[in-house]
């Protein structure tokens, strides 16, 4: 064999020493197996197109003999990509986004670390955010790393005319400052991406809206003018006649459901209505001039003008001063002091309607008991006069003249007794005498009885006077009890006519609706602001559950 065969074959096997050597350490990245392995203290000079051919063969010298675990070409390539990655200064979030991404893609690294190293070494960010479809996509990818199937790397179009082969003369140190200084570029170029995502979605989601807010309420909205008013409800001055009737008397407390009934209803579909009979409520709104965000539509339902009367008619009940206050607001400011007054005109009838009822239910039952006490009276008065023309006008003094004839029978007939008895009582009475007084003692008993008979006993046509008497005297109480009755219902209906009007309640205006000069809606710096809180608001919260949900799905 010729010695330029020799050197062709020892050429040979030193290029494809770095190759073997690659090929055994699989998991190197890209740029370290371009690169050939030279063990210090070897002669081995480094292939390459520059590579001089040595015209003679050389044997090298045996190397001495080493003791102890030596590690592998692999594992010190390992070793020194880790600590390179240590360098990085990665966080402990990407650290764990790399683990599972290792996972996922059916890997088993050692450690964090490792993880990152296995993954670019298969040519895999591991830091890449992932779409929803790719998380989804991304789901058979174990599968098919336990199939042993690995993903397919369509090769790459090479420029035309260029030397695309390794470069041997790499500094280390050169190399890393080349890698930190491209993590640098890419950690800025995505800093500079994700500031110019967020200035775009800020402007689309929040400022876009609020200068169309801003603009609306600067440039496009109808002033609108309102009129403040003030008016409470007092009552009558007076105190009750009972001990806690004064308690409330003059006091917001008096008048405070009063006051909210009339609130509600100068707030009800009832007063809109009578205002758009009376001054034409929804002729107002419903002019051309008047933004179209504002205006009212002229065939509009009453359901939708009740709406923009609740939007401008504002009012307020203060219970601690019982006060009530209103704030109407329209196009026309003396419209809206004319739209006020006629709401106080309604409030003032409301309470007078009010009052009316409370003094009708108080004066009601009075007057019932009244009536009825004059009905018994006249009852009374009618069985009085009944019992009168059925018999004698005066039993009682009929019945004295009758008690007083009797006594008078009874005072002759003992006189006559007497008389008689003393004739008897002489030797020789005369009997003419006797006889004679005998005659006038019959008679005088008989008279005797007859009035008896008048007292007590009844007649065909008639009662006894007795009877007479007593059912005069009951008719006379009768119609005493009904007279005492009659004035006490007349007592209580004059009380309660005192104490209904103390019920009467007045409408007193604190402060008169005025015309104003400036209009006082809309506030264009202020809802320019809230607007734009709200619409800061609302992206704050949808990013914030976007971004968990993103973080939960990846996880």
């Amino acid at each position: 064999m010729t010695t330029k065969t020799k050197a062709r074959k020892f050429r040979i096997r030193r290029s494809a020493g770095p190759a073997a050597s690659t090929a055994s350490g699989a998991e190197r990245p890209a740029f370290e197996s371009s690169q050939a392995t030279v063990r210090p203290g070897s002669n081995a000079a480094p292939d390459g197109p520059d590579a001089a051919t040595p015209e003679e063969p050389r044997t090298p010298a045996p190397e001495p003999g080493r003791t102890g675990q030596i590690s592998s070409a692999a594992e010190t390539s390992a070793s020194q990509d880790i600590d390179e990655i240590r360098k990085e200064g990665l966080t402990g979030r990407q650290l764990r986004m790399a683990r599972r991404m290792a996972q996922k893609h059916g890997l088993a690294p050692t450690s964090d670390f490792d993880a990152v190293r296995l993954l670019r070494a298969k040519g895999i960010d591991p830091f890449q955010r992932s779409t929803f479809l790719e998380l989804v996509s991304s789901n058979t990818q174990p599968e098919a790393a336990a199939t042993g199937q690995q993903k397919i790397q369509l090769p790459q179009t090479v420029p035309a005319g260029q030397m695309q082969l390794p470069s041997t003369h790499v500094n280390p140190a050169e190399r890393r400052a080349s890698e930190i200084m491209a993590i640098q570029r890419d950690i800025g170029r995505r800093r500079r991406r994700k500031l110019a995502l967020l200035f775009s979605r800020l402007m689309a989601f929040v400022f876009l809206p609020t200068f169309i807010v801003g603009y609306y309420f600067f440039n496009i909205a109808t002033p609108m003018y309102s009129t403040k008013s003030e008016f409470l409800i007092l009552t009558a001055d007076g105190m009750g006649s009972t001990p806690g009737a004064g308690l409330f008397s003059g006091t917001a407390f008096a008048t405070g459901q009063d006051s909210i009934a009339t609130q509600s209803y100068l707030e009800s579909k009832d007063a809109m209505l009578r205002l758009d009979s009376d001054l034409g409520f929804r002729n107002h709104f419903s002019q051309s001039w008047i933004d179209p965000i504002q205006r009212l539509d002229p065939g509009a339902t009453n359901e939708e003008a009740y709406k923009v009367y609740k939007k401008y008619v504002k009012l307020g009940y203060d219970p601690t001063e019982g006060v009530i206050r209103m704030e109407l607001s329209t196009a026309d400011p003396e419209v809206s002091r004319q739209f006020s007054e006629k709401l106080i005109e309604y409030a003032e009838q409301r309470v007078d309607e009010l009052s009316q009822e409370k003094r009708i239910d108080a004066v009601k039952t009075a007057i019932h008991s009244l009536e009825e006490a004059k009905s018994d009276r006249r009852a009374a008065q009618e069985r009085l006069v009944a019992l009168q023309e059925g018999s004698i006008l005066d039993p009682e003094g009929e019945i004295a003249n009758i008690r007083a004839l009797i006594q008078n029978v009874e005072l002759q007939l003992q006189e006559k007794q007497l008389a008689l008895n003393t004739q008897l009582n002489n030797p020789r009475p005369n009997a003419a005498k006797v006889e004679a007084l005998r005659s006038q003692i019959e008679v005088l008993q008989t008279e005797l009885a007859k009035q008896n008979a008048r007292l007590t006993e009844a007649t065909e046509d008639s009662s006894s006077l007795a009877s007479q008497a007593a059912e005069i005297q009951m008719a006379q109480a009768d119609l005493a009890t009904a007279d005492m009755v009659l004035q006490s219902a007349l007592e209580t209906k004059r009380q309660s006519e005192i104490e209904a009007n103390k019920q009467v309640r007045y409408l007193t205006v604190s402060v008169k609706p005025v015309t104003s000069q400036d209009p006082s809606y809309p506030r264009a710096f202020e809802n320019t602001i809230v607007a734009f809180l709200i619409f800061a608001g609302v992206y704050l919260m949808v990013s914030l559950t976007a971004s968990i949900l993103r973080e939960q799905v990846s996880s």
